[in-house]
């Protein structure tokens, strides 16, 4: 995670996986190895086709279009309908839950009609979410929701039977927690 895109470089992902897992390597367990996709839909079916030994995770921020579109621009070239299915086929063949990132952007995503959307969106996919509070980058213009918020999001989702949790946040209170590096890099 965190190192670009890996289903736009699939051949090199899958190489290293191989030598992470194999066991005159590092013997690394699949349940220890994610691989986190933006929504790359060809990745997400050769991950399953090929049987990549490893866990798959999706950064999904939204559960409608127009918004995700704006989150995750690779959205509009795959929308959700089509991940649903390469999800849906990617759970079927592999049998491995998916984890779905979320992050909680204050009147973005986090409304009640956001969470269920959610909710209808990962029904019937072995899945777990977890929820990420916002972190303050620059001058975004987004803000982290209120902690209420955060707790009525997350219990819509374990009122409809979606295992979640929400991330601990750290780093925040010397601007190094997830995303506030790379701001700081190209604000200096």
């Amino acid at each position: 995670m965190g190192q670009g895109e890996p289903f736009l470089n699939i051949e090199s992902v899958k190489k290293a996986l191989e030598i992470l897992t194999h066991p005159k390597c590092f013997g690394m367990s699949r349940r220890h190895l994610t691989v986190s996709t933006a929504g790359i839909v060809p990745g997400i079916r050769t991950c399953a086709d090929e049987s990549f030994p490893c866990r798959l995770a999706v950064s999904l921020h939204s559960a409608k279009n127009q918004v995700r579109d704006v989150l995750v621009p690779i959205n509009r070239k795959y929308p959700l309908e089509e991940l649903k299915i390469a999800l849906r086929y990617y759970a079927d063949l592999t049998k491995n839950r998916i984890t779905f990132e979320y992050i909680l952007i204050d009147n973005v995503n986090d409304s009640t009609d956001d969470a269920r959307e959610l909710c209808n969106f990962i029904n019937g996919l072995p899945s777990f979410v977890n929820l990420i509070p916002y972190n303050a980058v620059g001058q975004t213009g987004y803000r982290r929701p209120s902690g209420k918020r955060i707790a009525n999001f997350a219990d819509v989702l374990a009122r409809a039977g979606i295992e979640a949790c929400i991330r601990q946040e750290k780093g925040a209170d010397i601007h190094a927690a997830c995303g506030q590096l790379t701001q700081q890099i190209f604000n200096g």
